[in-house]
């Protein structure tokens, strides 16, 4: 039986109570120790629960004005605050506070030792009037003689005094608030490296399941139906009607829309066989017009040609390839009279309006080390993670092999097995940046306990004029707020991430579950909106958006600082080079085998000769005649004998 990991988590604790009161009995000899433990214990649970219920702050009062007298003073009024460490600073009377004798000594006691008067700087100058929390031993008696080998000397104070003191500084302070957006982002990292992760995901959402079902029905036929033919006449009467030449960036996105949706149903219809496409015809009459799509759809292809992607969707590259893609694939694999039969896998991608060419197959192999890569490294840094699985669930995928950058007018088909290793990678790591996302705004509904570095209360910002304080300013200081400084700047956010976490944390984690195809024709929706700027929407989404956007009044996030870990564009194009210098190490090292093994045959057969020809002949009966000796052939190296040589 386990009764002790070291942190108490099975029988006895290692570590002792942070809190220890006094137990008392009759017969008890008491202390100086005990009555001090009791002291203690009191002290210590009245500090712990007003730092971390309440918070820093003021609590009421401590109003700073001028003095009617002027020059360079303050008058602090009376009230209650509370530092940082629970201690309470409480002012009973008006005080009179000599501001230029605060910056002075300021100036004494900073590095540097400038003992200047700091009146004598023109201009005027901002300081910050802090009080700050004191204990004063007073009252001191004379102890009676004990039995102590050494008694104190003298008297000792027999008080405590809880006092303050007024301190200027530089006009700075410590905000103990607790703003959600500051975990969330210490987790994430920087949003110039999450966010393209992000949206890598998001276009893997679009492609998952749409390469799954390619790759399971690469032989099957996907259904054509009444809605496609409706998709057939209306984007094929739309095309004809829209215009030539090169589409301003404007009317490039429709065009290209309208050329994806045709593709889609001319895709359908290439997925049947003669007989099929036949009785297609004759149950929707408008694909008789079938080879004039084919033709639209050439010369749309030619059109959008010549299209710049950046300026049709400024920062959005990942939009940049599906548009190429559509482009590619639709001439390469449709326009033909009969369409592509050597590109199952593209023309039923095209089919779902996914249309997946050799580049863009390459970009999901780089965008899903990009986002292993990512994972692994927050994971890394992040401490507390609740789901304990996710990283086993990272390490047991497997990652399709990287390839160099192809050609983007490339055509070359991809074959099934890859399109499957692509397809589980994308939606395995899909659903692990869900879950990452999911743990990471749930974690952030508990604010942390935060050391106390600093325990001066800001009372307000004062400023001078040579020698006279000629303004005052509370507004900006901290003031103790209901539920603590913790929470109350983000109560008005609370309620609904609580509803938001009933219904995101605490439940189920999603799981990938490759898609599955029924027996028959192949049912498979038309991605819509493919190239329209992709919203994130869901509960988590509005659970990032609600602790990442600032309310009106609320504090940004505290600045993210971490160590940045850069890869040369060396090292990343080097990565490329190396998986295809590996393909053809592999393939020359077969090569060489093959070599081996018929150079090993041909040394066997030419040891079984040489012997044969090294051996004594063997004696003729004397009725027969003697054979000739057979000849030796020239060995290697040799030079034949020319006609008219002599020997």
């Amino acid at each position: 039986m386990r009764t002790d990991c070291g942190c108490g988590c099975g029988g006895t604790s290692a570590r002792p109570s942070a809190f220890v009161r006094p137990r008392f009995f009759a017969g008890q000899l008491l202390t100086e120790d005990d009555l001090g433990l009791l002291v203690d214990y009191t002290t210590g649970k009245t500090r712990l629960h007003n730092k971390n219920i309440y918070g820093p702050g003021v609590v009421c009062g401590l109003e700073v004005s001028c003095d009617p007298c002027g020059g360079g003073k303050v008058i602090v009024h009376p009230g209650h605050a509370l530092d940082c460490a629970g201690n309470d600073i409480v002012l009973d009377c008006k005080e009179q506070v000599d501001v230029q004798a605060l910056v002075r000594e300021l100036r004494i006691s900073s590095l540097g030792v400038d003992c200047k008067d700091p009146c004598d700087q023109d201009g005027q100058r901002r300081y910050g009037l802090f009080v700050r929390y004191e204990e004063l031993p007073v009252d001191p008696v004379t102890p009676y003689a004990t039995e102590e080998p050494c008694p104190s000397p003298g008297c000792v104070p027999s008080r405590i005094r809880e006092a303050f003191k007024f301190v200027v500084k530089c006009d700075s302070a410590e905000d103990h608030r607790y703003n959600p957006g500051t975990k969330l982002l210490n987790v994430l990292g920087d949003p110039a490296k999450s966010d393209p992760v992000r949206t890598q995901v998001q276009r893997f959402g679009f492609y998952v399941d749409a390469m799954g079902a390619a790759a399971l029905g690469s032989g099957r036929t996907f259904r054509f139906d009444a809605a496609d033919a409706t998709r057939f006449a209306d984007n094929l009467a739309w095309l004809k009607d829209s215009g030539t030449g090169t589409p301003p960036a404007e009317g490039a996105v429709e065009l290209i829309e309208h050329v994806r949706a045709l593709a889609s149903a001319v895709a359908r219809y290439d997925t049947y066989d003669a007989a099929g496409q036949e009785q297609l015809k004759d149950q929707f009459q408008d694909l008789a017009n079938i080879q004039e799509a084919r033709s639209v759809l050439g010369t749309s292809c030619d059109r959008l040609a010549g299209i710049d992607p950046e300026k049709v969707w400024p920062g959005k590259p990942l939009h940049h390839s599906i548009a190429r893609a559509v482009v590619t694939e639709t001439r390469a694999r449709l326009v033909p009279d009969k369409g592509d039969p050597d590109a199952p896998i593209e023309v039923r991608m095209l089919a779902q309006g996914t249309p997946l060419s050799n580049a863009l197959q390459v970009e999901f192999r780089s965008d899903i080390a990009q986002v292993r890569q990512w994972l692994l490294g927050r994971l890394d840094r992040t401490s507390g993670l609740a789901d304990c699985s996710l990283r086993t669930l990272i390490a047991q995928v497997s990652i399709p092999q990287l390839l160099p950058a192809p050609d983007p007018k490339n055509t070359d088909p991809i074959t099934v097995p890859d399109l499957q290793l692509i397809a589980d990678a994308a939606g395995r790591f899909t659903v692990a940046v869900m879950r990452f996302l999911g743990d990471t705004a749930c974690s952030t509904l508990t604010p942390p306990c935060t050391s106390c570095d600093e325990t001066d209360v800001l009372l307000a910002h004062v400023e001078l004029d040579d020698c006279d304080v000629v303004r005052v300013c509370s507004a900006t200081r901290e003031q103790v707020l209901p539920g603590g400084s913790a929470y109350g700047e983000w109560l008005p956010k609370l309620y609904r991430l609580r509803e938001l976490a009933e219904r995101l944390c605490c439940q189920p984690v999603p799981v990938f579950a490759p898609p599955t195809l029924p027996e028959g024709e192949v049912p498979r929706p038309v991605a819509e909106k493919l190239l329209d700027v992709w919203q994130r929407s869901g509960d988590l989404e509005e659970m990032l958006n609600l602790l990442l956007t600032r309310a009106p009044g609320e504090t940004p996030p505290k600045p993210l600082h971490e160590q940045v870990y850069t890869t040369p564009s060396e090292i990343s194009d080097s990565l490329h080079e190396l998986q295809v210098l590996r393909a053809q190490v592999s393939d020359l090292t077969a090569a060489l085998e093959g070599l081996r093994g018929q150079l090993s045959t041909a040394q066997e057969q030419l040891g079984t000769r040489l012997s044969e020809l090294e051996s004594p002949p063997e004696k003729q009966p004397r009725n027969q005649p003697e054979k000739p000796a057979p000849q030796r052939r020239p060995r290697s190296g040799s030079r034949a004998q020319k006609s008219g040589e002599s020997s």
